[in-house]
């Protein structure tokens, strides 16, 4: 799992396509690969905040995409993974993200003249 996979100019941070809050396709795609640990789900989600990913999380497993499993060992901890039907979300947002790449840079531009014309509109 890359500690960038969420940087500030990744694809998925543009895409006008939701699922579920701006995190929940996020930690969909980190649980890609297998089950995560909470602070693992937070190495390369880096701008979230613990609040707002408890939020998603519970969110996610509220709608039935991911389960939550808890481990009473020695060392107690909880794990997040993929249910199938979470997984059958990794198709769609495939395709989600593929269009971002497609039109990554009428996005940039679109949002960059949106602010622009936001300055004008406060500065007149």
């Amino acid at each position: 799992m890359r500690p960038d996979m969420f940087d500030e100019l990744c694809p998925s941070s543009l895409s006008p396509i939701r699922f579920g809050d701006k995190w929940a396709g996020m930690v969909l795609r980190v649980l890609e690969h297998g089950p995560r640990r909470f602070s693992e789900l937070r190495v390369p989600l880096h701008g979230v905040t613990a609040k707002v990913l408890t939020q998603s999380l519970r969110g996610l497993e509220r709608d039935g995409l991911i389960s939550r499993t808890v481990y009473a060992e020695s060392a107690p901890h909880v794990e997040y993974r993929l249910t199938p039907l979470g997984r059958s979300m990794l198709v769609p947002m495939a395709a989600a993200c593929a269009w971002v790449e497609e039109h990554w840079e009428e996005l940039l531009d679109a949002r960059e003249a949106y602010e622009n014309a936001e300055r004008l509109d406060r500065a007149g």
